[in-house]
C-alpha cells in the first residue's frame, strides 16, 4: 500500500521507539563537534555518572555504545563468556527468542527454557537447574525483564534469591531494554551482573545508543572471557576511561546531548514518579477499565506478569503481533514520556479502529473506563495547588 501524508502530529503509541520529548529534539538540534576537545570528555563523564543512576547501582561500570538493544545483548555476551559456555535463557516472546537466537549463533551452549507466551519465565524451572547443578557448569542467566511483545514482566528479585539459595556463582545477565526507567530496576540490591537498555525506549530518545552497566563480577569476567569481540569490547572503553578521554571512537554528539537533557527531564520528575506513572498509564490501559469496557482479553495470563510499559488508519500506530502472537494482538504503548491525556487519545483512535473493523465496540466505552480509572489515580502537581 502506498504511503499517504497525513496532516497533524503523529501519534506514536508503540512499545519503542517511543515520543521524543521537544527538549530532548531541541537539545540535539547542534553541529558536530570534535569530541576529543575537552567539551565533549567532560560532558561525558558526567553522563556515565548520572546513567549510573536509573540502573540504580553505585558500584557498576557504564557503557555508553553507538549500538541498538541488539549490540547491547552482544555486547553483554561477548565480554563476560567464552564460547562453549553453557548459559541458562528463557524464551517468553519475541524478543527474548531474538536474544536466545543470538547466543546460539555465538558459539554458547544455550539451555533453553520456554514459556507460554503470555506467561513469565518458569523459574521453578530454573530452580530445578540450579538444585542440579553441584559441579557449576552454567555460567550465566539471561532474561528478559520485560517482553514487550506479550506484555510480561520477569521477577529479578526471585531469580537473585535462587542462586543466593544454592550459591550458584553463574554470572545474572538481564536485558533492560524496554524496563529501566519504566519499571522498578535495582542493580545492586538484585545482584544484576550486567544490565542493559536502548536510548529508543523509556528514555525517549532516538535509536542509536545502547547503554550496559556491568557488576565488579563481570568486569572481572571479562579479563578471562575468550569470547571474539573488537567493537564491542569493554578492555577499550576503560583503557580511554584512565586515559580521560573516555571514547576509543567516535560517538554521536547529538545522542550525547540528547541524553544529557533526557536524563534531565527523569530526574527532575523523579525516578519513581516517573516508574508510578508508567504504572499508572499501564493499569489504566490494562484494567480498564479501557480493556474490559471493550471485551478484550490480555495476553498476559497472570497480574503478577502484568507489564506497565504496554498491551497487548488515523494518524495513530500501535504494535502489532509478532510471531506465535502474529494476527491475534494488538499492542498499545505507553512507553517512554507519555501522559495521562496522550493516553486516552490514543485509546479514542483504538475504538474507531474497533468500529471501523466490524468490532462491536460502544465509542467511548474505554475512554470514559480510563478516565474514571485516571481522574481518581492523577497525583496533584505539588506546585499547582
Amino acid at each position: 500500500m502506498d504511503y499517504t501524508y497525513g496532516p497533524g502530529r503523529n501519534h506514536l503509541f508503540v512499545p519503542g521507539p517511543v515520543n521524543i520529548p521537544e527538549q530532548v529534539l531541541r537539545a540535539m538540534n547542534r553541529n558536530n563537534e570534535d569530541y576529543r576537545s575537552p567539551a565533549i570528555p567532560a560532558l561525558t563523564k558526567v553522563l556515565l555518572e548520572d546513567v549510573k543512576k536509573i540502573f540504580k547501582t553505585t558500584s557498576g561500570t557504564p557503557f555508553i555504545i553507538p549500538t541498538t538493544g541488539t549490540g547491547a545483548w552482544e555486547s553483554a555476551l561477548t565480554n563476560t563468556l567464552s564460547p562453549g559456555d553453557r548459559i541458562v535463557s528463557f524464551i517468553i516472546g519475541q524478543f527474548s527468542l531474538l536474544w536466545v537466537d543470538q547466543q546460539k549463533r555465538l558459539g554458547f551452549n544455550v539451555d533453553v527454557v520456554e514459556s507460554e507466551w503470555g506467561r513469565g519465565a518458569d523459574l521453578d524451572a530454573l530452580e530445578s537447574k540450579l538444585a542440579a547443578d553441584s559441579a557449576h557448569t552454567i555460567k550465566a542467566i539471561c532474561l528478559v525483564h520485560n517482553e514487550t511483545a506479550t506484555g510480561v514482566t520477569n521477577n529479578l528479585a526471585t531469580v537473585r534469591k535462587l542462586l543466593d539459595h544454592y550459591q550458584h556463582p553463574a554470572l545474572f545477565l538481564v536485558d533492560g531494554v524496554s524496563s529501566i526507567c519504566a519499571l522498578d530496576f535495582r542493580m545492586d540490591e538484585w545482584g544484576v551482573d550486567v544490565a542493559l537498555t536502548g536510548s529508543q525506549k523509556a528514555l525517549s530518545l532516538p535509536t542509536g545508543m545502547g547503554i550496559v552497566c556491568a557488576s565488579p563480577k563481570a568486569i572481572q569476567a571479562s579479563e578471562t572471557a575468550k569470547s571474539l569481540r573488537v567493537f564491542f569490547d569493554w578492555k577499550d572503553y576503560l583503557k580511554f576511561y584512565k586515559m580521560g578521554t573516555y571514547w576509543p571512537y567516535t560517538p554521536s554528539i547529538q545522542l550525547l546531548y540528547g541524553l544529557k537533557a533526557a536524563l534531565e527531564l527523569i530526574f527532575e520528575e523523579g525516578l519513581d514518579n516517573v516508574i508510578a506513572r508508567h504504572n499508572r498509564l499501564g493499569t489504566a490501559t490494562r484494567q480498564v477499565l479501557a480493556v474490559e469496557a471493550w471485551g478484550l482479553k490480555n495476553c498476559t495470563q497472570k497480574d503478577e506478569w502484568f507489564s506497565d510499559t504496554g498491551m497487548e488508519a488515523i494518524q495513530l500506530k500501535l504494535g502489532l503481533g509478532l510471531n506465535k502472537v502474529a494476527g491475534k494482538v494488538f499492542r498499545i504503548g505507553h512507553l517512554g514520556n507519555v501522559n495521562d491525556l496522550q493516553l486516552l487519545g490514543c485509546l479514542a483512535g483504538v475504538e474507531m479502529v474497533l468500529k471501523d473493523v466490524g468490532y462491536p465496540v460502544k465509542l467511548g466505552s474505554g475512554v470514559a473506563a480510563a478516565c474514571g480509572y485516571l481522574q481518581n489515580n492523577i497525583p496533584l502537581i505539588p506546585s499547582r495547588i
